[in-house]
């Protein structure tokens, strides 16, 4: 449908216009249309003006609201509204025009008392009748092929230089596209201008004024605005009122109404502009929607293939755990199985020999054959039949703070038109956005994303990662990073930088940390990240460490076995440090000469390292030589106890600080009393040796059950 049809349609019968008459408030109606929503009104009684949003209380009333006066009592005619029109008007059945009438506009509901004249009164839109009658003229006129012989059938095309209407065949056939004709043009016999002329029309009627039907109209009242002739002048009825010539305020009223078109122009093509941004908004939406979802599953599959590759990690350290235990107890069968058949072979023959009657035979092999039995029994002392390893694996897989990260896993809805979650400063299709310069830098920085699988923990340390989807060289000056206290208590800063990986030391082991992240710029912080929870190890794994250890020590065995190369002793700290939980390691002295003296303890890190661990205020020790040990803290020295350690031995250290107190074993058993009591602070773990002596640490191990029930 044309966009104009809607303009020349009557709004109560839905229809071109048929003799359209201007009301007041300067809407049109056909004049038959205005007939039938005629409605009487009671005598004396002025019927209400209403605007746009109101209706007149004689307006389309309902048959269950109306009061059904009678003619006798009322006074005037009763009314009853009929079927509504195709445009949703009520329509009321025509009526005899008498002075107390009203006609009510069916567009702003605004109600007006009809005079002597009725109907009459209001002016004929002549322009708007003849727009009528040329658009419907034009669309009703079909141009016909001028070179068809016989029938000629509606033209399609018009050729501007030849000035002659084809049909689609006899253009084809007589004027192609080509050749010395390919320059013409061809225009739609719609777009000719004077096609829809052929026909011929009336000759237009020169307007005649509505009160003397001999005059034409020739001035114009603008305090009436409505044309007027000379007699209603001579009549005195516009004495008062400014007047203009017809002339010349049609013109000025043209220009002003091409004025206003011109912007009116501006705003749709404004719009038509918009629409075309809009439709490709739908295809940009599709495009990135498909980009989208394949970068969301590229991530996912990422995450999924960082996942198999540790499974398959963490299945070969299962292997491998399972290898040594199988190669220890086989090496334990094949050993004790000699073993066994040694002594088995030395029984049967020492019955022999007791069967014999020759004593002084007997006698002759008796003694060495009493100290062969009682060796060979010196071997099966205790431990010997028992297994070194156990059937159970003392390896445990913590999946819990993973699951929660999955399951925190969620796309975050971003302000405004700014970039998706997923992507880095990219659109999906590709282009970088663009934007007003400086426009970014009025508003804060949105929430950062935490890089999950770059955010992991080792023993008590936390690393974590993050970014901030806004183009590069953006808005953020820097981050904030915030942790708990590992018990649900309340966050502080821990980091404040513009360094986008962190990694945080010295947290509790056995601890479940809750962390976010938020950035900030010139107009303020921005909102926090989601929230990660971060679980630091049940157990600690250290090694010693060669940054802080005395020159004079040397480390092997990837810094788990230290040995001295001075005769005077020297300290080696362990890697972790511990401020809470309960905490246990042993150390096996494996090379023992000359009966030396070393130390095991803990330390704070700033301890002496050129003398014997515990000399100082900084350092709590138990210092231990073949035969008894002693217990020592500023060189103080306490709690002799007997016996010592021999190469083989192990040396177990456990750090309560729960209970705040330092205990020691040898060969698994507490050696003396608890050594140390009130002990507040970090500490680590420390040892001291000169070169008769070479230890190997032992890490992540639980505290024994034996030990917990002591």
């Amino acid at each position: 449908m044309d966009a104009m049809d809607e303009e020349l349609k009557c709004p109560v019968c839905g229809s071109f216009f048929k003799d359209p008459i201007i009301l007041p408030c300067s809407h049109n109606v056909c004049l038959a249309c205005a007939r039938n929503i005629i409605v009487q009104t009671p005598e004396g009684e002025t019927p209400p003006h209403s605007g746009a949003s109101g209706t007149s209380d004689y307006d389309y009333l309902d048959m269950d609201k109306m009061s059904m006066y009678s003619e006798t009592d009322s006074g005037y005619g009763s009314y009853t509204p009929c079927l509504k029109s195709p445009n949703g008007v009520r329509v009321f059945p025509p009526a005899l025009v008498h002075r107390h009438c009203s006609i009510t506009c069916p567009l702003c509901h605004r109600s007006v008392s009809l005079d002597e004249r009725g109907l009459r009164g209001f002016p004929r839109n002549r322009l708007l009748e003849a727009i009528v009658a040329r658009y419907q003229q034009s669309r009703s006129i079909a141009v016909k092929c001028q070179l068809c012989d016989r029938n000629p059938v509606e033209a399609t095309v018009m050729c501007e230089q030849c000035d002659v209407f084809y049909c689609t065949p006899c253009q084809q056939r007589c004027h192609p596209s080509r050749g010395p004709l390919a320059k013409h043009r061809l225009l739609p016999p719609t777009q000719v201008p004077g096609a829809s002329q052929q026909q011929p029309t009336a000759a237009r009627k020169l307007a005649t004024c509505a009160e003397h039907d001999l005059e034409n109209y020739s001035m114009y009242c603008v305090s009436c605005k409505t044309p007027v002739c000379y007699q209603c002048l001579e009549e005195g009825k516009h004495a008062a009122h400014e007047v203009k010539p017809l002339g010349g305020t049609w013109k000025q009223h043209k220009c002003q109404l091409s004025q206003a078109l011109n912007g009116v122009s501006d705003k749709a093509k404004d719009a038509k502009e918009f629409l075309v941004q809009l439709k490709m908004m739908l295809q940009q939406i599709q495009e990135n929607g498909v980009e989208f979802e394949a970068c969301l599953v590229a991530q996912c599959d990422a995450l999924i293939d960082a996942l198999s590759r540790q499974k398959a990690k963490l299945l070969t350290k299962v292997t491998k755990e399972r290898e040594y235990k199988l190669k220890v107890v086989r090496d334990q069968i094949t050993h004790c199985t000699m073993k066994l058949r040694q002594t088995t072979g030395m029984m049967e023959y020492c019955l022999e020999v007791i069967k014999e009657n020759d004593p002084s035979g007997f006698l002759q092999i008796s003694d060495a054959l009493i100290r062969r039995v009682l060796s060979s029994q010196d071997q099966w002392v205790k431990g010997a039949l028992e297994p070194k390893v156990g059937p159970e694996f003392d390896l445990t897989l913590n999946t819990d703070p993973l699951l929660q990260a999955i399951l925190q896993l969620d796309l975050v809805q971003g302000k405004g038109f700014r970039e998706s979650p997923l992507l880095t400063h990219m659109h999906a299709g590709g282009q970088k956005e663009a934007g007003i310069p400086g426009a970014e830098t009025s508003k804060v920085p949105p929430a950062p994303l935490l890089q999950l699988e770059q955010c992991c923990t080792l023993n008590n340390s936390a690393t974590l990662a993050w970014r901030v989807p806004v183009p590069p060289g953006g808005i953020v000056d820097g981050y904030v990073l915030e942790l708990d206290d590992g018990d649900g208590g309340q966050y502080r800063e821990v980091y404040v930088g513009k360094e986008t990986v962190c990694t945080v030391d010295g947290l509790h082991f056995n601890s479940s940390y809750n962390a976010r992240v938020k950035a900030y710029n010139a107009m303020g912080v921005g909102p926090y990240s989601k929230t990660v929870v971060l679980q630091t190890s049940d157990v600690a794994w250290f090694t010693f460490d060669p940054s802080t250890a005395h020159k004079d020590i040397m480390l092997s065995n990837e810094n788990q076995t230290v040995s001295c190369s001075s005769y005077d002793d020297r300290v080696v700290l362990g890697t972790a440090a511990f401020s809470k939980g309960v905490h246990y390691w042993e150390l096996t002295v494996d090379r023992y000469d000359n009966h030396p003296d070393p130390a095991f303890g803990v330390a704070r890190i700033n301890t002496m390292k050129d003398m014997m661990l515990g000399k100082d205020d900084k350092a709590w020790a138990m210092y231990v030589d073949n035969n008894r040990s002693w217990f020592m803290h500023n060189n103080s020295h306490t709690s002799r106890a007997e016996g010592g350690i021999t190469k083989g031995s192990t040396v177990g250290i456990l750090l309560d600080l729960n209970k705040r107190n330092l205990t020691f074993f040898i060969n698994k058993e507490q050696h003396g009393p608890v050594a140390f009591e009130n002990l507040d602070g970090v500490f680590m773990p420390a040892l001291s040796l000169n070169r008769n002596v070479q230890v190997t640490l032992l890490t992540g191990l639980e505290v024994p059950k034996n030990i917990l029930q002591q």
